[in-house]
């Protein structure tokens, strides 16, 4: 401090470095020295270390910078079985969907005929656009160009195990619906759960392959279902009495029998009759003998007979499938209904011919299928008993609601009272209605009594 004072006031001059350091500052002894000009040698260790140095020798081999050296197989074996099971799940996914695509591929190829044969439109294209101008066998004939052209496209994949087809234009028909439920092949592990618990569950319903169809006649409605397009027309009924008389009727394998009783609604209203002329395994189940002996055709039970054990039950209603819990579910809608198991085998000669006879029996309903008022009688007595529950039960709903209304308004109307009256009047007030009570109560007692 000294020496800064006499530089800036004109002191003595600032003792030498030497002079300084041999005095006693001790703390910069390391700096006492000046640096030597001469440069370092540089050897490999020391442009090793700096990294910025320009003379840069190569790195000495090491197995930690080779990761095969540094690793092994063994250690990756969690991951290894993790890879191994997806790759085996994605090769039974891939396997199982393409099962299920050739299995609807081969139901549609066997039934095209048929169904293109019987309707003029099928699939879910609709009428082709150079068809819209055409009438007359020029359109039928476009439409049937169309159907060709389609091929396995007439079935439509809505899931891997769920297929569809509709199908239109046809005398009696207004439309066709077929759906096909497959196994889940493509999940063998839901297969195999849902087989084990049909097994130990009775209610559980067991997996198979299963086709579903449904007809809706037109019931005399052409008018009011088929659209106003050119060469509509042609596709009403010339003589317009399509319609029939609704019943329920039903060919169903005896195995099948007590579920779909207990499933169908509709089907609960027939009585079950087994009949001579039907194999062993099929049973009739109608709501009278005349409705059985102009149904059961022998066309029909030689189709029944081909099909075997995979035909499962053949329907005719006019009535819901759910109990109708009102009367306007209780309108008659009649409905075929028609349902297979799939062969394992994807041999269909057998199951064709039942197949063909369902699209047609909707001829045969509107030629035979008209009743004495006596059976007609008897058909409609179990609907008017159902309506008759139904309305009962409709009204003692709306009197217990009307019942709740005055409840609530006597209440209202009690509690306006009491609210107006002082402490001592409320009092009073509730004393007398509590008195009421417990007269009104003693008379109860005493009329049991």
């Amino acid at each position: 401090m000294a020496s800064v004072l006499n530089n800036l006031f004109g002191g003595k001059p600032a003792a030498s470095p030497d002079s300084t350091q041999a005095a006693g500052d001790s703390d910069f002894a390391d700096f006492s020295q000046a640096a030597d000009p001469s440069p370092a040698p540089v050897t490999p260790e020391s442009s090793t270390s700096n990294p910025f140095g320009a003379a840069q020798t190569v790195q000495p081999y090491t197995k930690w910078y080779n990761v095969h050296e540094r690793h092994s197989l063994s250690e990756f074996k969690v991951e290894g079985l993790i890879l191994s099971a997806i790759t085996v799940v994605l090769l039974l996914h891939l396997f199982g969907a393409r099962l299920n695509r050739n299995k609807a591929k081969k139901w549609i190829r066997a039934h095209s005929a048929a169904l293109t044969s019987e309707f003029s439109s099928v699939g879910f294209s609709g009428v082709p656009v150079i068809a819209a101008d055409k009438k007359g066998d020029e359109l039928l004939q476009a439409l049937a160009d169309e159907n060709a052209r389609q091929g396995d496209n007439l079935l439509k994949e809505k899931s891997l195990f769920e297929f569809a087809t509709y199908a239109t234009g046809r005398a009696n028909v207004a439309f066709l619906d077929v759906k096909l439920t497959l196994l889940k092949r493509f999940n063998p592990f839901t297969v195999l759960f849902e087989s084990v618990l049909a097994f130990f569950v009775d209610n559980a319903a067991e997996t198979q392959d299963i086709l579903d169809a449904v007809v809706y006649p037109f019931d005399g409605k052409e008018a009011l279902i088929v659209p106003g397009i050119p060469g509509a027309a042609e596709l009403r009924s010339k003589d317009g009495k399509s319609a029939f008389d609704g019943f329920v009727w039903a060919l169903v394998h005896k195995e099948r029998m007590k579920q779909v009783r207990e499933d169908r609604y509709d089907v609960s209203l027939t009585v079950t009759k087994d009949h001579s002329k039907l194999p062993n395994w099929l049973t009739v189940m109608t709501e009278s003998a005349e409705i059985t002996d102009a149904l059961l055709t022998p066309e029909l039970i030689k189709a029944a007979e081909m099909a075997g054990d995979l035909l499962e039950y053949l329907i005719i209603s006019d009535q819901p499938i759910e109990k109708p819990k009102t009367l306007n579910e209780t309108t008659p809608r009649k409905r075929i209904f028609l349902k297979y198991r799939l062969p394992s085998n994807n041999d269909y000669a057998n199951l064709v011919p039942l197949f063909r006879y369902f699209l047609r029996l909707t001829d045969r309903l509107v030629q035979g299928a008209r009743f004495r008022p006596e059976v007609l009688r008897k058909v409609k007595a179990a609907r008017e008993a159902t309506a008759k529950q139904i309305q009962k039960a409709d009204e003692e709903s709306k009197a217990e609601e009307r019942a709740q209304e005055r409840e609530r308004a006597k209440k209202a109307k009690r509690d306006l009272e009491l609210n107006a009256l002082d402490a001592k009047a409320q009092k009073k007030y509730l004393e007398r209605e509590r008195e009421k009570e417990m007269k009104k109560s003693m008379r109860k007692q005493t009329t049991r009594a």
